[in-house]
């Protein structure tokens, strides 16, 4: 008998804007206490006072995912709605000020980071997408993270969907990545030789008083500091669902094959870190509208080559959990009506009102 795919979750962060100004809003936790039912744990508050968090349901199969954020989505609108707010799903808000979030919600943890890292903190209003994918033995999480770090630069290109800040056409598909990559403890991590290696690493840190848990390793890929997971989160929050649900499927796929590759022994990829973080600040530069990096082919090429070719690449392992169709679609989607950022500056484009923008968030947001 086949083993079962692997488990599959994802985490979203959303603003709250008021219902008629499409203004940040500061009473998010009230919107997450409304949304939350007795026990839940699957809503939450974030960083900003104007941000909440939800968790999807643990999931083998994507349309128990699609159907779990889906209604998760819902639930936190609902809330809003009751108090004149909505929900919108970006990487940043089209206008409103980072100080129009209202400081850190005031919880220890954000508390003590705030205290840390001072104004950094404040400025950190940005709403990005996590994707787990279980991975139950913590050596094996070392290995597959050292071989999918390759493609984390597709992963953020294909989810771009931040290119405003505070009413200015950045020039980026995701300056969500940016203004988050100013943490210390952000960014791609080296390879490992093993868990030992990354555990010592993760004492000397604490010991050096340069992180107080193993979760403030802000990297765009890492074993998860809670779940027997490997943890993507390098993604701008997705506008819809259907698009957080093609990249879970697509970072499963790139988890399987990297097992895969990990089990027949084949050799580890290598490439400079100076390489890859070109390659990642290509991808939030210009997402899928101009060219990648292919650090196989070792030069840039056009994006839409670079995405189809790793979705071709991945194909067995998408057809082994029956996530073919779902990722291949979801990814030509992407390619022709064009990812969130492209969205958003079209929409601008029209009457160049950014209250367009609002608009079309909460359209998407919410199926």
């Amino acid at each position: 008998m086949a083993a079962p795919p692997p488990t599959v979750g994802v985490e979203e962060e959303m603003f709250v804007v008021d219902g008629e100004t499409g203004e940040l809003r500061t009473d998010a936790q009230d919107v997450v206490d409304a949304a939350r039912h007795h026990d839940d744990d699957q809503i939450d508050h974030e960083l900003s006072r104007a941000q909440v968090e939800s968790g999807s349901q643990v999931c083998r199969d994507l349309e128990d995912l699609r159907a779990s954020l889906t209604s998760l989505r819902r639930r936190l609108d609902a809330a809003a709605r009751a108090r004149g707010a909505r929900i919108i799903a970006t990487g940043t808000h089209p206008w409103s000020p980072w100080s129009a979030a209202g400081g850190v919600t005031p919880v220890p943890a954000y508390l003590r980071l705030a205290e840390e890292y001072a104004h950094l903190t404040s400025e950190q209003v940005v709403s990005g997408c996590h994707v787990h994918v279980e991975v139950g033995d913590p050596d094996l999480a070392i290995q597959v993270m050292n071989r999918v770090r390759v493609h984390i630069p597709e992963v953020l290109a294909l989810s771009t969907n931040s290119p405003l800040w505070e009413g200015t056409d950045t020039g980026y598909a995701s300056y969500r990545t940016e203004v988050f990559h100013r943490w210390p403890t952000a960014g791609l991590p080296e390879p490992f030789a093993s868990r030992a290696d990354y555990d010592d690493l993760v004492r000397v840190m604490t010991d050096a008083g340069a992180i107080d848990e193993p979760a403030r390793l802000y990297w765009d890929v890492r074993p998860s500091a809670r779940y027997p997971t490997l943890e993507f989160r390098v993604a701008d929050v997705p506008m819809t669902v259907d698009e957080s649900v093609t990249l879970a499927g697509l970072c499963r796929a790139l988890v399987a094959r990297a097992c895969a590759q990990e089990e027949a022994g084949a050799p580890m990829p290598r490439h400079r870190p100076e390489v890859l973080r070109s390659a990642l600040w290509r991808a939030a530069r210009y997402g899928l509208d101009a060219e990648l990096l292919d650090l196989e082919a070792g030069r840039a090429r056009p994006a839409a080559d670079v995405v189809r070719d790793l979705v071709t690449a991945l194909a067995p392992h998408l057809e082994e959990v029956g996530d073919r169709d779902v990722v291949g679609d979801g990814v030509e989607a992407l390619l022709r009506d064009g990812t969130g950022a492209a969205r958003q500056r079209a929409a601008l484009a029209r009457r160049d009102d950014p209250c367009d923008v609002v608009d079309l968030l909460v359209g998407a947001t919410v199926p």
